[in-house]
């Protein structure tokens, strides 16, 4: 209840002179794009089903709420989630049937289930139990409203202004999304130079397939296989020659200046007895040569001088603020949280207060309702923030947040490479309500960071 209180208030709805309450939930356990159990709700109300799939993430924050895994060994390795399943069949489900509030009731429904829990964390239930819930009322909502999601989403955030985003594609994976050497995570491209979101699709499409000529001819075919989020994972360490390839595909691609470079470079993954192990999938990497936050701040420095980098995500550890506040002080990119915030209310707070930052990556599975989530975007942008709609390395099919970066005009997105069906059913969402938006229709480009 405070996580939302804190914040402002999400908009109501006007009150109508009929009201549309869920009449039954029910869940099931699906897998995710790595093969993982996650969880599915479905959830009725007289306009029909609405059913909505839970992502999950690899490198998760160590503040993140909590995704209810049974921990049963041998099934699924103890990543079932039956227990979050039966939460929403046997507690959840019944007590929002109960409430007979109407599904445009967005907020209050999400308080319910934030109070039934209890928890800080939604440890009682598990935030994937809450979260599978929250998304299907908001695409119930919608329906009894009789308008697109990104429309109710929209007016869910007092946002009348619907822009396309800047995809921002992960076509080099490392860290924990790949099992090369690299350590950083992700290597990105951003069409800020397009003109529409049709053509940042074509241009990021493009650059993708030369960067795979690329890297076969330099490493050949094995190395062109992709990883968790569609990118490629050439065997490679030297950080820098990850950005090297994406700036010789974006040149081949003949879009230099029209193609920017972001990373995420997730150093909680490589934080090692207080300092950053560049080497650290080797089990045997030598302590002399790890560095301190001052040496990783000159090398991303260096990186921004010699490439078109305009987004550093996680350049530190989840809980290193000063390192964070001295790169924020001195860097006019965009520096977007996403271990450091993990969507949470309070460390965004802390963040603000901190200046740790100046972007929120906005993951709806790290904070586990869709209130929640719309209240961090609008503390951010208050304060002058961007953010990154993003999805989790394990994904599904579901395309709740291709309608949630348009309603938000949060004006860009990442969510993976132009390859892998649950990547693309995002993105392929977004070309259907560029389409739908007719002339109307906004592309953010180069104002990515602050589209509205």
């Amino acid at each position: 209840m405070k996580l939302i209180r804190n914040l402002s208030v999400i908009r109501t709805i006007g009150v109508r002179c009929y009201s549309t309450p869920v009449t039954h939930v029910h869940a099931r356990q699906i897998f995710d794009s790595r093969g993982n159990p996650t969880v599915e709700v479905d959830l009725t109300t007289k306009d029909g089903l609405f059913r909505a799939a839970v992502p999950s993430g690899a490198s998760t924050g160590i503040h993140e709420a909590l995704e209810l895994r049974d921990k049963v060994k041998e099934d699924y390795m103890g990543k079932g989630v039956l227990k979050a399943v039966c939460n929403v069949i046997n507690e959840i489900g019944p007590k929002v049937v109960e409430s007979k509030l109407d599904v445009i009731e967005q907020q209050a429904l999400d308080e319910l289930m934030i109070k039934f829990d209890g928890t800080e964390n939604k440890s009682k239930f598990g935030a994937n139990a809450i979260l599978g819930v929250s998304m299907a009322i908001c695409k119930a909502g919608a329906a009894s409203r009789k308008v697109p999601l990104y429309k109710h989403i929209g007016d869910l955030a007092g946002n009348d202004k619907f822009i396309l985003p800047v995809p921002s594609m992960n076509v080099i994976n490392g860290g924990s999304h790949a099992g090369n050497k690299l350590a950083m995570q992700e290597f990105m491209i951003l069409p800020t130079g397009a003109t529409s979101f049709t053509h940042a699709m074509k241009m990021g499409s493009e650059v993708y397939h030369h960067l795979r000529a690329v890297i076969k001819a330099k490493f050949g075919l094995d190395a062109t296989a992709v990883g968790d989020e569609g990118g490629f994972a050439p065997n490679i360490q030297d950080n820098k020659e990850g950005v090297h390839l994406l700036n010789e595909a974006i040149a081949k691609a003949g879009y230099t200046g029209k193609v920017d470079i972001g990373m995420d470079c997730a150093a909680s993954e490589f934080l090692k007895n207080g300092k950053y192990d560049l080497d650290f999938k080797n089990p045997k990497s030598d302590p002399s040569k790890y560095i301190d936050s001052k040496a990783l701040q000159s090398l991303y420095e260096e990186f921004i001088k010699e490439f078109p980098i305009v987004s550093i995500e996680d350049p530190f550890e989840q809980d290193d603020w000063d390192a964070w506040a001295r790169f924020n002080g001195s860097t006019k990119i965009q520096l977007v949280g996403d271990d450091l915030l993990v969507t949470n209310p309070k460390r965004i707070a802390t963040a603000i207060e901190k200046k740790a930052c100046n972007a929120l990556l906005l993951k709806v599975n790290q904070i586990g309702s869709i209130t929640e989530s719309i209240c961090a975007h609008l503390r951010a942008r208050a304060n002058g923030w961007g953010t990154m709609v993003s999805h989790r390395s394990g994904e599904t099919e579901d395309t709740f947040i291709a309608d949630m970066v348009v309603g938000l005009a949060a004006g860009q997105i990442k969510t993976g490479a132009p390859c892998r069906s649950e990547r693309l059913a995002k993105y392929n969402q977004l070309l259907r309500i560029e389409a739908e938006l007719g002339k109307d229709a906004c592309y953010a480009g180069k104002r990515f960071r602050m589209p509205v």
